[in-house]
């Protein structure tokens, strides 16, 4: 990978490890909803302006039913689930089972190119990796708090399906994508967010919180995301999920006191090796 790759690589290992802080943060007192308006029309707001003096804003005919299908897998389906499931988990563990994204772009990817089949080491990092993942929901997660693991898998598929997408959006400019599905996802819940307004006020606290999001988890993560897709390809770029992680636990473990368990540190090792080896270039004979 070039040092220009590796930039944009270490820059959304944290741009994306510190969201799962702030979402922890802001579900305390707005509804998923509120949050997610909140961080979509902060982000529309804050990259339009650039858009227009750049001229990228485009007109879509030809490519409005892909945008609308990535801005349902990347935005609005996956950005409620893991609101919503916030609530019941902790931002360390939500954030580390969204370290199987890479392992399911992994197995989008195989399915999709027939002539790249993974060989025996990488179908090892799969096993590998899943293992990890159950793991850390059999030791970590209560009975009644499966829905919301269920709502982060749905993230995770979202997420791999995503990164694919944007690979075939190549012709279009980065700001046209980032913008419009921004754009529509604060349309789709901008009435359920408003309506779910706190009753009373909100703290600073929260408020501040929805603006990080806002600003630097959506505006600024977009452009660095699609940056790193079109480097180094979109199935090797999902691998920042499993640098996400250890950032969203050391934050959750510090700031929110949260609990880390042995088996949160052996599962998050194994879906970091699992994810390695399941995305690693198969070599050539």
């Amino acid at each position: 990978m070039s040092a220009r790759g590796w930039a944009l690589f270490a820059a959304m290992g944290v741009i994306w490890g510190i969201p799962y802080l702030f979402i922890k943060i802001a579900v305390g007192e707005f509804a998923p909803t509120t949050v997610v308006f909140g961080r979509t029309a902060i982000g529309a707001l804050m990259l339009v302006p650039v858009a227009l003096a750049r001229g990228e804003l485009r007109p879509l005919t030809g490519h409005w039913r892909l945008l609308l299908t990535y801005s349902f897998v990347e935005l609005i389906a996956p950005w409620f689930f893991l609101t919503h499931a916030e609530q019941r988990l902790s931002s360390s563990l939500a954030g580390l089972l969204i370290a199987g994204v890479p392992l399911v772009g992994a197995i989008i990817a195989w399915l999709l190119d027939r002539l790249d089949r993974p060989d025996a080491l990488r179908a090892l990092g799969l096993i590998v990796g899943f293992l990890g993942v159950g793991l850390v929901v059999g030791f970590n997660v209560a009975a009644d708090d499966l829905v919301a693991v269920v709502e982060v898998g749905l993230v995770v598929l979202g997420y791999a399906i995503g990164a694919q997408l944007i690979a075939r959006m190549r012709d279009l400019p980065t700001m046209t994508v980032i913008v419009t599905s921004l754009v529509v996802t604060a349309l789709v819940y901008l009435v359920p967010g408003i309506l779910q307004w706190p009753a009373t006020p909100p703290s600073t606290q929260a408020l501040a919180a929805i603006a990080v999001l806002g600003i630097v988890c959506t505006g600024l993560a977009f452009i660095v995301f699609f940056a790193l897709v079109r480097e180094v390809g979109p199935n090797r770029a999902t691998v920042i999920t499993y640098v996400n992680p250890a950032v969203a636990v050391v934050l959750g473990v510090l700031i929110l006191s949260e609990p880390f368990t042995p088996t949160i540190a052996l599962g998050f090792v194994l879906i970091a090796v699992g994810s390695w080896l399941g995305t690693r270039r198969a070599a050539r004979l």
